[in-house]
C-alpha cells in the first residue's frame, strides 16, 4: 500500500477498501452498473455503509438511495460509500455533507462539506464545486480528498490527487494541475497574508481513488501513466529543480 501520513485519523479508516464486505459490494456493483438499465437501478446507489448514516435526518439502510439535494450524515465508527452519475463518494466517520443538483437528478453541482472528510472522484464536466468553511473548489473531472480539521477550529484540508482545480480560500485563487497529491490548507486566518498555504498529502491512500475510480469505470492519473510520483503534496509525478507548489507562487 502506498505510504501516507495520518493526522487525527486511524489506519483502519484508510483501509475500508481491504474489507470483504466492501469488495464483495463493489463487484456486485460494478457488475450491475455494466448492465444498465433497471437492474443497475433497482439495487440503489449506494455501494456500502457500515454502521450508521442518516439522509436529511432519516436513518439510511444499504438498500436506499442518496440523491442529489440530500445532506448526509455518518456517525461515529461509520462510513458510507455511494456513487451518483459518474462520481464516487466515500463519506468518513463523523462527517456531515449536502450533494446539490446539477443540471439532472444523477449531476452533482456543489458538495457542501460541513464536517468530517471525504474522498471523491469525478467524471468530467463544468459547474462542479466543493465547498467548506475556508475553501472552494472547481472540480473539473479529477480525484480529491476534501478534511475540515475540527480540532484546529475548523481549518479546511483539500488534496487534488489528479486533475485539474480552480482553488481559493479568502483572496487567494489559483489552478491546482496535479498528477500525483497537490495539497493545500485554507486557512481560517490568513499565514503571512496568505489563506491558501501548501500542505502534505495526508490520511488518503492511492487505493482509496483507485477503488473509487473503478466504481464509475474510471482510472486515476497515475493508473493511466504506469508511474507514481513523490507524495509529498506538491503534486508533480516527477521531481525537477524549480518546481513550486503553487500556493508558494501566490502574490
Amino acid at each position: 500500500m502506498t505510504q501516507h501520513l495520518l493526522q487525527g485519523r486511524s489506519e483502519k479508516e484508510l483501509l475500508w477498501f481491504q474489507r470483504r464486505s466492501f469488495l464483495q459490494a463493489a463487484a456486485a456493483w460494478t457488475a450491475a452498473s455494466s448492465l444498465g438499465g433497471a437492474q443497475a437501478q433497482s439495487r440503489g446507489n449506494v455501494v456500502e455503509l457500515m454502521g450508521d448514516a442518516t439522509v436529511n435526518g432519516q436513518r439510511l439502510t444499504p438498500l436506499q438511495s442518496v440523491q442529489t439535494g440530500d445532506q448526509i450524515a455518518t456517525g461515529p465508527g461509520s462510513s458510507l460509500i455511494f456513487v451518483i452519475g459518474s462520481s464516487a463518494f466515500h463519506v468518513r466517520q463523523n462527517s456531515m455533507l449536502t450533494v446539490e443538483r446539477g443540471a439532472t437528478l444523477n449531476a452533482v453541482s456543489l458538495l457542501r462539506l460541513l464536517t468530517g472528510a471525504v474522498v471523491s472522484v469525478w467524471g468530467k464536466g463544468t459547474s462542479r464545486q466543493i465547498v467548506t468553511p475556508t475553501l472552494t473548489a472547481g472540480i473539473r473531472g479529477t480525484g480529491v480528498y476534501t478534511e475540515i480539521f475540527a480540532d484546529q477550529g475548523g481549518r479546511s484540508y483539500f488534496c487534488n490527487c489528479y486533475g485539474t482545480v480552480d482553488i481559493a480560500s479568502g483572496s487567494d485563487r489559483t489552478v491546482s494541475r496535479s498528477d500525483y497529491h497537490q495539497a493545500f490548507w485554507g486557512e481560517i486566518n490568513p499565514k503571512a497574508g496568505r489563506s491558501l498555504t501548501p500542505a502534505k498529502a495526508i490520511n488518503h491512500t492511492d487505493e482509496e481513488l483507485e477503488f473509487l475510480a473503478r466504481l464509475t469505470h474510471q482510472r486515476t492519473a497515475w493508473q493511466i501513466s504506469g508511474k507514481k510520483g513523490v507524495k509529498d503534496g506538491k503534486g508533480y509525478m516527477n521531481e525537477k529543480a524549480g518546481q513550486m507548489h503553487p500556493a508558494d507562487l501566490l502574490k
